[in-house]
């Protein structure tokens, strides 16, 4: 039609800890473009914090492309969990932290025993800053003034956003992401932030996808900024957007993430790791977790290629086991990871990492109650076997892979589009064939056999009551 404005193409930044990229979607749901970079990490005052300045350098340089080149008209954020930024007069007061740090013995000491308890919040005591509300306050416990002089306390998914356009807003499935700070079922922000002072610094509560102002090029053209999304729970809501409502979510890349809302928020054992995360509609959601896709990388001695099917049968036939856990947090926090039987060959480690990622999804699946379809989506979709394996592994359930390994960047896509009315997505899973290889039901209990041998009595449940 002569005249008419070209359809929106929607950019989305979906920003992990170890990778970033941009993706931009077409009117159609079609990914058009796309560009990646790893987040620059550096110590400073002795603590790890992010470079912001180079990664908003090479954000804003992405979208001045492809507002030219791809008619973007709007972006949106996709963030990883356990992040913040404190805010002073329209600058950083102290620069982003990486979770991946613990504080000083006494510190933690002092600034645990101020967190709610696991009945309000739904957020386990974790270590590091996985709870990003500790960080908040270990960075209040080395220097008090500094959050007094702080304004504004934003969530990662809305601190681009407000660089990008300056509106400081706040989201739900952020704060609701084991951080602390909310209280699920009362809807409102937790009492830790009341008895520290924090609601005030706290910005206006908007929707995921809700435009929020604009960013302009350097030729002046105009460019909607939406309010940003917690990554995995922007995957919960493509996949719920596209009519898998009824489903168990398995989340995968830095962290697996496994959502399953029929489980019933008492059955959430805060020593698994297993929370409630806050969909973008303010709805509690039981949840699991583990950092698969990272103790993948450790255990798998960094391998990068394919693992072929004949390396999975040879770590089974030669009991080439390996044993939790490869990262902090996890259905099986305080052990150390590490191989028992034969010396592998490098494949044969990765077969054994990729068996072990296998098994603790299929632990955490028990423990969340799964019973419903199973969606895969994510990193873990790229390794060609997971899902067959977990398949095998579980019978008596449908296990559907993602045509795209990208919900998260999807699911903010989906939000964004929602403000100009376009609903571009349809689902493309397919059922996962199970992968029928020999002796695959003995490992698994040699597994849990052995995991449970080294957590000993104190284990909170073990795998074998789980399962009933």
């Amino acid at each position: 039609m002569t005249g008419s404005s070209p359809a929106p193409a929607i950019a989305v930044f979906d920003l992990g800890k170890t990778n970033s990229k941009l993706l931009v979607f077409s009117a159609e749901g079609k990914i058009t473009a796309e560009a990646r970079t790893r987040p620059l990490w550096r110590q400073e005052d002795g603590l790890r914090v992010l470079d912001d300045a180079h990664l908003l350098d090479w954000m804003q340089a992405q979208l001045e492309a492809v507002v030219d080149s791809h008619g973007v008209s709007g972006v949106m954020v996709s963030g990883h969990g356990c992040t913040f930024a404190l805010i002073r007069d329209g600058h950083l007061a102290a620069p982003i932290l990486d979770y991946e740090q613990e504080p000083p013995a006494d510190v933690a000491a002092r600034i645990d025993a101020l967190v709610p308890d696991f009945q309000e919040t739904f957020s386990p005591k974790l270590p590091l800053g996985l709870n990003y509300g500790r960080h908040i306050l270990w960075l209040q416990d080395r220097d008090p003034s500094l959050l007094e002089s702080t304004d504004t306390i934003l969530a990662y998914p809305q601190f681009w956003p407000w660089r990008l356009c300056g509106s400081p807003v706040s989201e739900v499935s952020y704060l609701g992401c084991h951080s602390h700070l909310w209280a699920p079922l009362a809807d409102d922000y937790s009492s830790l932030v009341d008895t520290q002072g924090w609601r005030a610094k706290m910005p206006e509560m908007m929707r995921a996808g809700a435009a929020i102002g604009t960013w302009r090029t350097k030729t002046s053209r105009e460019v909607t900024v939406y309010n940003g999304v917690h990554d995995s729970n922007a995957a919960l809501y493509y996949y719920r957007s596209i009519g898998l409502s009824d489903v168990t979510l398995v989340s995968t890349g830095t962290w697996v993430i496994i959502f399953n809302s029929p489980c019933p928020l008492d059955a959430l054992d805060p020593d698994r790791d297993m929370l409630a995360n806050v969909t973008v509609d303010h709805q509690p959601t039981a949840t699991i977790r583990f950092m698969g896709g990272r103790e993948y990388e450790i255990a798998s001695g960094g391998w990068t290629k394919p693992v072929a099917l004949s390396a999975v049968a040879s770590v089974i036939a030669r009991g080439i086991v390996a044993l939790p856990s490869f990262a902090a947090g996890g259905p099986m926090a305080g052990l150390e990871g590490g191989f028992v039987g034969p010396l592998p060959t490098d494949e044969e480690r990765a077969a054994a990492a990729l068996l072990y990622v296998t098994l603790m999804t299929d632990l955490s699946l028990d423990l969340i109650r799964s019973a419903n379809d199973i969606v895969i989506d994510g990193g873990l979709v790229k390794t060609g076997l997971f899902a067959g394996l977990l398949a095998a592994l579980r019978p008596d359930q449908v296990v559907l892979t993602s045509a795209n390994p990208e919900g998260s960047a999807y699911g903010a896509a989906a939000l964004a589009f929602e403000q100009v009315g376009l609903s571009p997505f349809a689902s493309e899973c397919r059922a996962a064939e199970p992968l029928m290889v020999e002796g695959l039901a003995a490992y698994r209990d040699r597994w849990t056999a052995l995991a449970e041998s080294r957590s000993g009595e104190s284990s909170a449940r073990t795998y074998r009551e789980v399962r009933g």
